[in-house]
């Protein structure tokens, strides 16, 4: 049996505050390289914020993150992308007056990668953006804009990718590709960390998952077992989702 890989990702005891709220208390996990590792439970459980503090976007207030054992916590998001960082967002972020290929030129342009990087021909076509590249980002649907906020962080080489909330508003076709596309992306060696609320395609894609609630975690391990724990099922499964 082969011993598990060291992980690129730990958040020890992680701690964000928003006045007197704690929207992360005490948070710990790791990912490792390859590993797709989810995020779930119900809204307002932190896994959003989590998400924003690994991507440099808000600074923690206590506990740990460290890359490859080197501290992160509080360091910008521009600086985390050239450490091989980078994330989607709920709201997709393009510039909207520039074109679909402009867009990912200059995630090109200033993501620095570390190895070489895809060319934007590559992104466009294995993404499904090649019929829109010269239109603005502002012409684009969800879907799209989401697919193009994909592409964006992928053309700086990531070594750990962030994803928050993508799948929303795909229709099913869409979502056995994108999982498809994801998990080859973790073949590859490239380490994921997902928040979704879509469980169908958490459990397609992931190799375990942490179940959150109120900023804690409550569970760790694969999703099919979280369903029969009695507290993640009282405090998620069995809440806003329960079919």
């Amino acid at each position: 049996m082969s011993p598990e890989p060291k992980p690129i990702l730990n958040v020890a005891k992680l701690v964000k505050r928003f006045g007197g709220f704690y929207a992360l208390d005490g948070l710990s996990f790791h990912v490792a390289s390859g590993e797709i590792l989810g995020l779930v439970g119900p809204n307002g459980s932190g896994k959003t914020t989590a998400i924003n503090v690994i991507s440099g976007l808000y600074a923690p207030d206590g506990g740990e993150i460290t890359l490859d054992g080197a501290a992160i916590g509080g360091v910008a998001s521009h600086r985390l992308v050239h450490r091989g960082i980078n994330r989607t967002f709920q709201i997709p972020k393009p510039f909207l007056s520039l074109t679909v290929r402009e867009n990912i030129a200059v995630a090109l342009a200033y993501g620095r990668a570390a190895v070489a990087p895809p060319t934007v021909a590559e992104l466009l076509d294995d993404y499904r953006l090649a019929g829109v590249a010269d239109r603005p980002a502002s012409d684009l649907n969800s879907a799209q804009q989401k697919m193009l906020d994909l592409v964006r962080a992928l053309a700086t080489r990531p070594r750990l990718l962030l994803l928050d909330e993508l799948a929303a508003g795909f229709n099913p076709a869409e979502l056995d590709w994108i999982a498809e596309r994801i998990k080859a992306l973790a073949a590859s060696g490239m380490a994921i960390v997902v928040v979704e609320h879509l469980m169908g395609f958490i459990e397609h894609i992931t190799d375990r998952v942490i179940v959150l609630n109120a900023g804690k975690e409550i569970f760790e391990g694969k999703l099919a077992a979280a369903v029969r724990e009695p507290q993640v099922i009282e405090v998620f499964l069995g809440g806003e989702h329960a079919a």
